[in-house]
């Protein structure tokens, strides 16, 4: 039986923290996982610049409400699970992705929660368990799954080479260039075929 991974944030919407760094005039909040692979620094990194610009949890998800998934990607979601079972697996949090699961038609998602005061302060963030994708895939395959994975980040390598069968999509030159070995794709049409080619008939 199998079973596909997908990250979120760049695989299927675009990055929020980019977009709300494009909405506030702050390039700093640009840094992603696919810039910092300690998730844990780059999120304290994230709730620092917040604080100092006096930002919180209403501003982000105010940007939120108005992005959209990337194009072709609730097309591309649609197809893959007429032919086999699909998780979401992101690092971000409830609090920011559920607006968006609603563009993609619901799908099942596994992400983490935000801590915020009764001002909508961040002040830090719960996460679902340590090296969350990487975990869960390895949980799916202990209940006798057979897992393929993809993504585009740092944080998605661990799942991706854990599985029988990984791609990295739309990820940036260096990640792609680190792991010539793994298959990377530009388009929804390849990223399809791709993965029907590992599924059991």
């Amino acid at each position: 039986m199998d079973i596909v991974c997908l990250d979120l944030e760049g695989v299927l919407v675009p990055e929020i923290w980019i977009a709300f760094a494009e909405k506030t005039g702050i390039p700093e909040f640009k840094r992603t996982t696919r810039d910092e692979p300690d998730y844990d620094k780059l999120m304290h990194y994230r709730m620092d610049l917040l604080d100092k610009h006096g930002l919180g949890l209403k501003e982000i998800q105010e940007v939120i409400a108005k992005i959209d998934p990337l194009e072709g990607a609730k097309e591309f979601l649609d197809a893959l699970r007429t032919k086999t079972q699909v998780l979401i697996l992101s690092d971000t949090f409830y609090e920011f992705a559920m607006p968006l699961m609603k563009k993609l038609g619901y799908p099942t998602l596994m992400c983490n929660k935000l801590i915020a005061d009764a001002n909508g302060k961040i002040t830090g963030y719960k996460m679902r368990c340590a090296q969350s994708k990487l975990t869960t895939v390895k949980a799916l395959q202990s209940c006798g799954f057979e897992t393929i994975a993809a993504g585009d980040s740092f944080n998605d390598l661990g799942m991706i080479r854990a599985s029988k069968a990984g791609f990295l999509f739309r990820s940036t030159d260096k990640i792609k260039q680190d792991n010539p070995d793994l298959s990377a794709f530009e388009t929804y049409q390849e990223f399809l075929a791709g993965i029907e080619k590992c599924l059991k008939v």
